[in-house]
C-alpha cells in the first residue's frame, strides 16, 4: 500500500523532527542534519514491490548518516540502490567517496556506515533489496558500494529508465505482477555488482542479453495466455513494443514468431502422448494459448505440413520405438516426436 509522508502540513516548528522520523521509518534508522536554519521541508512516496521497498524522496539540502550505532540498534540487512533524479550528492561508504551527478545509480549496503551529504534541494528514488535475495559474496558488494554508476552504457544504461518507470508507477501493480518486477530488479542488479567487479563484459551486451533472456522466461510462463503477444510482454517489462524488438534484433526470430514457435513445441510434445488418456486436439491447442482449433490447425500444418491430427496418425501408425519426422512446408525444419 502506498504511504505519502510529507511536511507540508506540519507546523514549522516540528518539520524536521517529522521528517526525521519519516526517513528512518520508510528507509531504516538515520540521523538528518539539515544545512539550513529555515523550516525544512521533504515529501517522500513509499510503495512495496514483493520484498521489493521502492521510494522516491523530494527534500531540502541536508547530509544523511548511518552510524555504527543506529546500525547495531536497527540492523536491518538491505542492499540499496539509489537514483540520483535531481540535484547533487556525495556518498560515503566502505573508505570510497562519490559525487553522484543527475541520472546516476549507487549502490550501498545498510548493514555498514554510510553517509549522503545533498548541498541543495533534490529529488532521488531509493530501492531496498533483502541482503539475502541477491545472493551476492561480501567481497563483490564492497566492490561496489560507494562508487557512483554513470548509465550510458552497460546494465546502468538499461537500469536506470526501468528504475525511474518503476518509481513513478510502484502503487498500481497487481501482487503477481509485483512479485515478477520485484524479481528483475533483483536480477539487474545482481548482474549490475557482476558487470562491475568484472566478472561479466562492461558493455550494452550485457543488458540486452539479460532482458532477453527475462522476455524468453516471461513467454515460457505464459504461453497459456491467448492474450500473450508483443505488446503485453512490453507492458509487463516496461519496456516500449519498439525496444522490445529492437532487443531481439540478434536473437534471428521475431517476438511473435518465437511465442507461436512455442506453443507448437509444447502442443507437438502433448500430440505424442499415447493411451487413453491422450489429450484432444482442441484442448491441446486451448491450453497452450490458441484461440480457436482452427487457429491451431493453420498454424500447424503452416509449419509442419500436415494438420494436427493427421501428424497424430502418422505417429500412431509409426508404432512405439520409432521415431516420427514431419518435415514443414517449405522449411526444411524437421520435427522429431518424443
Amino acid at each position: 500500500m502506498r504511504v505519502v509522508l510529507a511536511t507540508a502540513a506540519v507546523p514549522d516548528r516540528d518539520k524536521l523532527a517529522f521528517w526525521r522520523d519519516a526517513v528512518s521509518r520508510t528507509l531504516v534508522p538515520v540521523a538528518v542534519t539539515p544545512r539550513g536554519d529555515a523550516p525544512f521541508n521533504g515529501r517522500i512516496v513509499a510503495d512495496t514491490l514483493g520484498y521489493l521497498r521502492v521510494r522516491s524522496i523530494e527534500a531540502d539540502a541536508a547530509r544523511i548518516d548511518r552510524t555504527p550505532a543506529l546500525i547495531a540498534h536497527a540492523p536491518e540487512a538491505f542492499v540499496a540502490v539509489g537514483v540520483q533524479a535531481a540535484g547533487t550528492a556525495t556518498v560515503v561508504q566502505d573508505g570510497r567517496r562519490a559525487r553522484l551527478a543527475e541520472g546516476d545509480l549507487v549502490v550501498y549496503d545498510t548493514t555498514r556506515p554510510y553517509s549522503f551529504d545533498f548541498p541543495q534541494p533534490f529529488r532521488a528514488y531509493v530501492f531496498q533489496l533483502p541482503r539475502r535475495v541477491l545472493g551476492l559474496a561480501d567481497d563483490d558488494l564492497k566492490q561496489v558500494t560507494g562508487t557512483a554508476i554513470g548509465t550510458g552504457d552497460g546494465v546502468g544504461a538499461a537500469l536506470l529508465p526501468f528504475l525511474t518507470t518503476l518509481a513513478a508507477s510502484a502503487g498500481t501493480f497487481a501482487p503477481t505482477v509485483a512479485d515478477r518486477l520485484a524479481g528483475n530488479v533483483t536480477d539487474l542488479v545482481a548482474t549490475l555488482v557482476a558487470e562491475r567487479t568484472r566478472q561479466i563484459p562492461r558493455d550494452a551486451d550485457g543488458a540486452r542479453e539479460l532482458f532477453v533472456r527475462r522476455v524468453r522466461e516471461y513467454i515460457n510462463q505464459n504461453l497459456g495466455d491467448p492474450a500473450l503477444s508483443p505488446e503485453t510482454i512490453a507492458q509487463a517489462h516496461r519496456i516500449s513494443v519498439r525496444y522490445l524488438h529492437r532487443l531481439f534484433e540478434g536473437e534471428g526470430i521475431t517476438v511473435g514468431r518465437l511465442i507461436q514457435q512455442r506453443r507448437l513445441d509444447e502442443c507437438v510434445r502433448e500430440l505424442a502422448r499415447r493411451g487413453r488418456r491422450a489429450p484432444t486436439v482442441s484442448a491441446v491447442a486451448l491450453r497452450w494459448g490458441f484461440v480457436s482449433p482452427a487457429h491451431f490447425s493453420r498454424a500447424f500444418r503452416a509449419v509442419y505440413g500436415l494438420s494436427p491430427q493427421q501428424w497424430r496418425t502418422l505417429r500412431t501408425a509409426e508404432g512405439d520405438g520409432e521415431k516420427q519426422q514431419a518435415a514443414p512446408a517449405g522449411s526444411g525444419r524437421v520435427l522429431s516426436a518424443p
